[in-house]
């Protein structure tokens, strides 16, 4: 009897277990093929998205052209602010180009009526250490007055108080004078001519920007355009050409 057992466990165990073995590389491979399908996280039964219909394309392009019109109107305001705004300052720095050419004339007609001093002899004085004490008075008092005025710089002043760049107060009351407005006048010309290149330039700045504002108020015109529906052209009639007939009723006469 227990060797029937024996024998009975002996050769049934293997077959067992061969059954399991296959049974679990079964189950591997249904594993790896559910892991391996792209559609495994969608549930059975889910339907596929939705193709989107003309109509909704269309809604969908109606929103986008709605939404750049938009935005394409409020950079043609911005830049419309911005060319304004730099014609504001082209016709400030205008104004100030032409107060600066006005003093300039004004300086030159002054070193003008000088031009001629100088074929004309120095007034006699006496040469004496109290009369290169006045005259280098009278030097300081005339450049120090044109410091306050405007028409000298600090740099210019000083050289006038340093005896530099042909400053000599042992001059001459009007060779002094001559020598002053010539300075004045130099000074009022570099003066305009800053302000001239500074009024070029604020031109071009204002051209640029009033060009960028026409651009973008035409690409916002089309735009807000774009938005409109389109109508379909009335027909014209064109000389010549036939007309559809018409078609008349016929009707009895009336009794007399």
């Amino acid at each position: 009897m227990e060797t029937a057992v024996f024998y009975q466990f002996v050769t049934e165990v293997p077959q067992a277990a061969a059954i399991w073995s296959a049974l679990f590389l079964l189950a591997l491979g249904v594993l790896a093929v559910l892991v391996a399908r792209p559609e495994r996280d969608r549930p059975i039964g889910d339907p596929s998205p939705a193709v989107p219909t003309a109509r909704e394309v269309a809604a969908a392009e109606v929103v986008d052209r709605r939404r750049y019109a938009e935005e394409v109107a409020v950079a043609a305001a911005g830049a419309a602010r911005t060319a304004q705004r730099r014609r504001d300052a082209w016709l400030i720095s205008q104004e100030q180009a032409e107060r600066a050419w006005a003093r300039y004339d004004e300086a030159d007609t002054a070193a003008r009526r000088f031009a001629g001093s100088g074929a004309l002899p120095t007034p006699g004085t006496p040469r004496t250490p109290a009369e290169y004490a006045a005259r280098e008075r009278y030097l300081h008092r005339a450049a120090t007055a044109a410091y306050w005025r405007g028409d000298l710089s600090m740099a210019q002043l000083s050289d006038v108080f340093g005896r530099r760049h042909g400053w000599d107060p042992r001059r001459h009351p009007v060779e002094q004078e001559a020598l002053l407005s010539r300075a004045i006048r130099d000074a009022r010309r570099a003066d305009h001519q800053a302000a001239a290149d500074a009024e070029r330039a604020a031109w071009r700045a204002a051209e640029l920007a009033a060009e960028s504002a026409r651009v973008l108020a035409q690409e916002a015109a089309l735009a807000a355009a774009r938005l409109r529906p389109s109508r379909a052209p009335a027909r014209r009639l064109v000389p010549g050409a036939a007309r559809p007939a018409v078609v008349t009723r016929w009707r009895p006469a009336r009794a007399g």
